[in-house]
């Protein structure tokens, strides 16, 4: 509470005397589109993040909210057109932001997508391959999912956990920093998600199914869209892009990896959807030199990231981006703040962010 109190105020300090605009327009060096990244879009956001990972959750309320201060100050940009912005070239009118969805749930057809139209707004979808019309999880849903259920029910959960860790073969110098971790199921969720390969996560999840089960049934809110979703969607205007195959992390594979996860995901999408697949987002917005030349090696012309770092040989390839969620713009009293709003989309909160994967 006093610490959203603090930043409230801070923000409100900034955005009246007009610095956090000028910070932003320095960070962007006045080209840059605005790109904002959301994942899941919900009717009730206190009753689905009770068993949800909360900071991937936006309500529909406060997802308009959002939307519609962003219309006050930027023009809603067509995604395939960016190429001038990104190069230098400034825009005539109002300064431009591109809206994106990661992972491709179906609540953002269902909540999001009829806003969008409504408003009349652009935007690109990332979709996970693989989960396409699947029912099937997130990699990264059923392994918060296992975890919160190990660590509420297992006697030692630490220990047994550890255990499981062995089990799957991740060498102890990678346990260690990971055992920190294992008394929150998000942390111990992204800490899992940051040090493992795909395959040793699966290799840990197939021995927690074992010890404590699948996950629970009801999980419809974490299904993905299907194929005649994202089609319907392509025809009002909304791109479809590639989240890779998997969801696997690409800054923990192989190279033989990386390129499979970028290629085979964009010769899917274009031969269901007919059309030529140009967006790109690395999943949890990490990347590394060898991911960006897999992406560049498969085609595409744009790829997001979470980082503020860019790669000078593909500044098209390493766009930055910022992820909102439901709380990401709340004053001290839970209610939506322009002035952290301002804030936020003007990096005035970028001192705290840090990318693993960046080297000066």
């Amino acid at each position: 509470m006093i610490r959203n109190m603090v930043k409230a105020a801070a923000a409100a300090t900034l955005q009246r005397t007009g610095m956090s605009a000028l910070i932003g327009a320095r960070s962007r060096k006045g080209t840059l589109p605005l790109v904002l990244g959301y994942h899941r879009v919900v009717q009730d956001f206190d009753k689905q993040s009770e068993g949800y990972i909360a900071p991937m959750l936006i309500s529909t309320k406060t997802l308009e909210k959002q939307l519609d201060w962003i219309g006050r100050r930027f023009d809603f940009a067509d995604p395939d057109g960016m190429d001038a912005w990104l190069y230098g070239a400034k825009p005539t009118g109002k300064p431009v932001a591109v809206i994106t969805f990661d992972d491709g749930y179906r609540d953002v057809y269902e909540n999001a997508f009829p806003i969008l139209k409504r408003k009349g707004i652009p935007a690109v979808v990332f979709v996970v391959t693989d989960l396409v019309g699947t029912g099937g999880l997130q990699v990264h849903d059923e392994l918060y999912l296992l975890m919160k259920r190990a660590l509420k029910n297992w006697d030692a959960p630490r220990l047994k956990l550890v255990e499981a860790l062995c089990e799957a073969k991740v060498s102890a110098f990678g346990m260690k920093d990971i055992a920190a971790t294992l008394g929150d199921p998000v942390e111990a969720t992204r800490s899992l998600l940051g040090a493992l390969t795909q395959a040793q996560l699966l290799r840990l999840m197939s021995i927690l199914r074992h010890k404590i089960g699948l996950p629970p049934a009801g999980l419809e809110g974490y299904g993905a869209m299907d194929w005649d979703m994202l089609i319907e969607m392509q025809r009002a205007g909304i791109k479809i892009g590639s989240h890779t195959r998997s969801h696997a992390l690409l800054t923990n594979e192989s190279a033989d990896k990386i390129k499979e996860e970028v290629q085979s995901s964009r010769l899917m999408l274009e031969q269901k959807l007919k059309a030529d697949i140009a967006h790109f987002a690395y999943p949890d917005g990490r990347f590394d030199a060898l991911a960006v030349r897999a992406v560049a090696g498969a085609g595409y012309r744009f790829a997001y990231t979470a980082c503020l770092h860019r790669d000078s040989d593909h500044p098209s390839l390493t766009i930055p981006r910022r992820l909102l969620w439901e709380n990401s713009c709340l004053d001290a009293f839970g209610q939506f703040s322009p002035a952290v709003m301002d804030c936020q989309v003007n990096g005035i909160f970028d001192f705290a962010a840090h990318c693993a994967n960046h080297v000066d």
